[in-house]
């Protein structure tokens, strides 16, 4: 009897060995016949095939050594196609992709087809189909631009009126700092002419009345752009989260970044992690005036549970260099309408004593904090924070990170490298508002925005990133603008800035895994290291600078599954 269950027992555990090892043979898949570049190292670095097993890389050399020892891996032949890490962006607003890709799309050329305000408002009018009017209850468009539309000019409620008295509108500056509604919408949000502006913001008037014309700045504007963007029924938030997140696979995102969360959009990453519904991880800095919740969360955490985790918190000290809100030290050439001569922007925090506050709290508590500057006085003003505090409680194995740093001085850059500071910074500017830096701060001045090669010259670790929905979340656009810094009109923007492919590409693999603190397991193709892949149609190490912009991802690879694969492909 004892030895029949003896073999009873090593049937079992024989057919459970075998079953794991078919599901394992199951998931492990040979690519090769392609461009694999690894992007580890100075230098680029090629391997002839890789093998991924389960959610991680097993193999990475040789093809007859792969085809040796995995021989019933699945065989992909790429077939002249490139493999990189998938890309990681290091700032973006993944709460904002679906609001991008189901709102109007009023956006200017090339990325939509808003040009003046009269298109704007037609294409305002086009989208007003009560479906997508249910799905919030609000008409709403992202992202125009009024340093492109051909009016010059910001759109009013008056403007927005001529879509519809009916409903609210609302719609969202390029920079993400601005909104503009209408009469139903400034009723709806209690605005009016008794409304004062809160500390931060403004509530533009018209003419030399108090009451609003329908814009709204900063902290005007930022808290009421979550709760009127967001879904109002469970069947428009599968709406909404089946198109933001369908949209950051399709330009090859792995990983992405929640960049400011507040209340609401964490509560919809949090529903999306909960309901097993996300394919990428989201990764999310809260914004500091809720930091206290990351006491408590089980969120907060170095892993990632169902594909989401907070990393840290989010400080914003100015605001939008093309909306000319950033905090600058020089006036502004071209001040905004209705403000005086010497002009010089504003603080989201006037007090430095706060601002301390805000970084002495993240430092006491580990939580890496990431300060949204843009202009060289709020840069100015998180220099002279960090420096107290750092003396205070030192920087040994922190990450902090500056994002954007549009308007920064080679002085600062200087600062920045003695804080350990990561540079995150946003060369997109360039074509998409080079000739209007050029324009607002001076030729000279302009030519310096977002000087990632002198940042790198200087040693700093640096990123790029989209910022997206501030524009479409097109890495390849990102890596384009970062090598070329060409504007719209075909002006170069800083010629010595320019990146080289190889770099730029490293600030959207290796070194962003890095300002998360996941290095680790991403960023580069290593065995150990995640099965996270994109597929492009061809190689940004090999194509002419002007054609980077122009390549496609054609799959895209989450932990060893297909998330995204191109129809044709």
């Amino acid at each position: 009897m004892k030895q029949l269950l003896t073999f009873l027992l090593l049937v079992i555990l024989f057919s459970s060995c075998t079953n794991h090892s078919n599901k394992l043979l199951e998931s492990q898949f040979l690519y090769f016949g392609g461009d694999i570049i690894t992007m580890s190292g100075d230098e680029p670095t090629y391997a002839e095939a890789i093998v991924t097993s389960g959610d991680s890389i097993a193999f990475v050399g040789p093809l007859s050594e792969a085809k040796k020892r995995f021989p019933s891996s699945k065989k992909n032949n790429l077939n002249g196609k490139t493999v990189l890490p998938g890309f990681i962006d290091a700032h973006a607003h993944f709460a904002g992709f679906p609001s991008q890709s189901i709102g109007a799309q009023i956006l200017p050329p090339p990325d939509a087809g808003a040009n003046n305000i009269e298109s704007l408002i037609q294409i305002l009018k086009d989208w007003s189909t009560p479906e997508n009017i249910k799905l919030t209850g609000w008409i709403f468009g992202m992202g125009f631009d009024d340093s492109v539309l051909e009016d010059k000019r910001f759109p009013t409620k008056s403007d927005l009126d001529k879509v519809s008295t009916e409903y609210p509108i609302m719609i969202v500056h390029i920079s993400g700092h601005f909104c503009v509604v209408n009469s139903k919408g400034l009723e709806l949000l209690n605005i009016n002419s008794e409304t004062p502006n809160p500390e931060g913001g403004i509530i533009r008037r018209i003419g030399d009345t108090q009451e609003p014309n329908g814009v709204l700045e900063e902290l005007a504007a930022i808290p009421y752009m979550p709760a009127v963007l967001g879904p109002k029924s469970e069947e428009a938030l599968k709406v909404f989260l089946t198109a933001g997140q369908n949209m950051a696979l399709s330009y090859g995102y792995t990983t992405v970044q929640e960049g400011r969360a507040m209340k609401n959009s964490h509560l919809f990453l949090e529903h999306a992690a909960n309901t097993d519904f996300l394919k990428l991880d989201v990764v999310s800095y809260i914004d500091y005036s809720i930091s206290d919740s990351l006491l408590t969360s089980d969120w907060y955490s170095s892993s990632y549970k169902n594909h989401y985790r907070i990393a840290g918190v989010k400080l914003t000290l100015d605001g939008s260099p093309q909306g000319r809100t950033a905090w600058r030290t020089k006036p502004y050439l071209v001040p905004p309408k209705g403000a005086k001569k010497g002009y010089l922007g504003y603080p989201a925090i006037p007090s430095d004593e706060e601002v301390e506050k805000i970084y002495e709290k993240a430092f006491q508590n580990n939580w890496q904090i990431h300060t949204h500057a843009n202009g060289d006085a709020a840069m100015d003003q998180m220099i002279r924070s960090l420096k107290k505090v750092t003396d205070t409680y030192g920087n040994k194995g922190r990450r902090d990170v500056l994002i954007h740093g549009q308007y920064v001085r080679e002085d600062q850059l200087d600062d920045f490298k003695d804080l350990n500071i990561i540079a995150s910074l946003f060369p997109l500017h360039t074509f998409y508002w080079g000739d209007w830096h050029k324009e607002i701060i001076g030729d000279s001045l302009g030519n310096k925005i977002s000087p990632t090669r002198t940042a790198l010259n200087k040693g700093l670790k640096i990123t790029i990133h989209t910022d997206a929905p501030v524009a479409l979340p097109n890495l390849m656009r990102v890596i384009w603008t970062a090598t070329n810094r060409v504007s719209r009109s075909g002006k170069i923007i800083g010629e010595k800035e320019r990146l080289t492919p190889y770099e730029a590409l490293k600030c959207i693999t290796e070194w962003s895994a890095y300002q998360h603190f996941e290095e680790d397991r991403k960023g580069t193709i290593e065995v150990g290291k995640l099965a996270d892949l994109v597929i492009l149609n061809e190689n940004p190490l090999k194509s002419e600078l002007d054609d980077i912009k122009d390549i496609l991802v054609m799959e895209t690879i989450k932990e060893g599954v297909t998330v995204y694969k191109k129809e044709e492909f």
